[in-house]
């Protein structure tokens, strides 16, 4: 192929790669900000030229071919070495400046990092931050990121982590409902409880308990099941359960003493406890403004922010 040829497809080969990476043409074409006819048209034109069969169409689903895999892998490393020239370049710039993306734990963006992310924009007035806000854990090698942080067990193996500190869960109720119901002493006994659980995700009134040895997995249930962290607090601050927390959510909470926690001789396993890492694709050129942000965040966490 003629590189006058390959100068136009360079355009349908981004579409195509963002159909495979979101998996339909609707949500490619949400990400790129065009319609989905004209993504349609893209990968259209990239077969045509090719010569085979990317995707097949049904009307119900779009299913990515073996030769159109292979395909895709190739388009995904232009990308890649696309972002790489745009990197380089941006690296050798003296001011740190330019648009900034990246991807927050809900609670942890409101609860820890709002204020910090606020005295960034202070210091750098030539970077601007576009925060995704988000319980999803997105992925910078594959997603409109820059820089993601994460609250789990262990980071993502093929991005570059920092780790700036660790978050255990705990659980908590008011002084009023355990004078009430009684106070725990063993999970068993949260059985005979009201809780209250995220219903995030399937499973997820399940809580898992380890002391020593022992370990063990009881179904919770109740009459207050919400996702959002400072609803739930609420919740249970009127009483209506013990519930399950990341430790920087209830901290001020317990120094007031408006709940107390439970079952403090058992440790909780949870998808929201664990190390806060900081994470970020491996490059040879890094962009000014993506280092100002770790060295940033690395300082501000050192001084015990988590």
């Amino acid at each position: 192929m003629d590189t006058n040829k390959l100068i136009t497809l360079l355009p349908d080969m981004a579409a195509y790669v963002a159909v495979v990476e979101t998996g339909s043409f609707t949500k490619a074409a949400q990400q790129l900000a065009v319609t989905p006819s004209a993504v349609s048209r893209q990968v259209s034109r990239m077969e045509s030229v090719l010569s085979v069969v990317l995707v097949e169409r049904t009307t119900r689903r779009q299913t990515i071919t073996a030769v159109g895999m292979a395909v895709y892998e190739q388009c995904r490393n232009m990308l890649d070495s696309a972002k790489e020239a745009v990197t380089a370049s941006e690296s050798n710039m003296t001011e740190a400046k330019g648009r900034l993306r990246i991807a927050v734990p809900d609670a942890f963006a409101r609860q820890v990092l709002e204020p910090f992310l606020l005295e960034f924009m202070a210091l750098y007035p030539a970077i601007s931050l576009h925060v995704q806000v988000t319980d999803l854990r997105l992925d910078p090698a594959y997603q409109n990121v820059d820089l993601v942080f994460h609250i789990a067990e262990q980071p993502h193996e093929h991005l570059v982590c920092k780790k700036l500190g660790e978050v255990r869960s705990i659980l908590c109720a008011s002084e009023e409902y355990l004078s009430e119901r009684g106070i725990p002493k063993s999970p068993n006994d949260l059985v005979s409880h009201d809780c209250l659980p995220l219903g995030f995700f399937d499973g997820d009134n399940v809580w898992s308990f380890i002391q020593g040895d022992r370990t063990t997995q009881i179904t919770v249930d109740g009459r207050y099941i919400i996702n959002d962290a400072d609803m739930r607090l609420n919740g249970v601050k009127q009483g209506f359960g013990i519930a399950l927390f990341p430790d920087f959510v209830v901290r001020e909470a317990l120094e007031k003493g408006d709940v107390i926690e439970v079952l403090s001789d058992w440790q909780l396993s949870s998808d929201f406890q664990g190390g806060v890492y900081m994470q970020f694709p491996a490059m040879r050129f890094m962009p000014n403004k993506l280092r100002v942000f770790i060295d940033f965040m690395e300082a501000v966490f050192k001084k015990g922010s988590c």
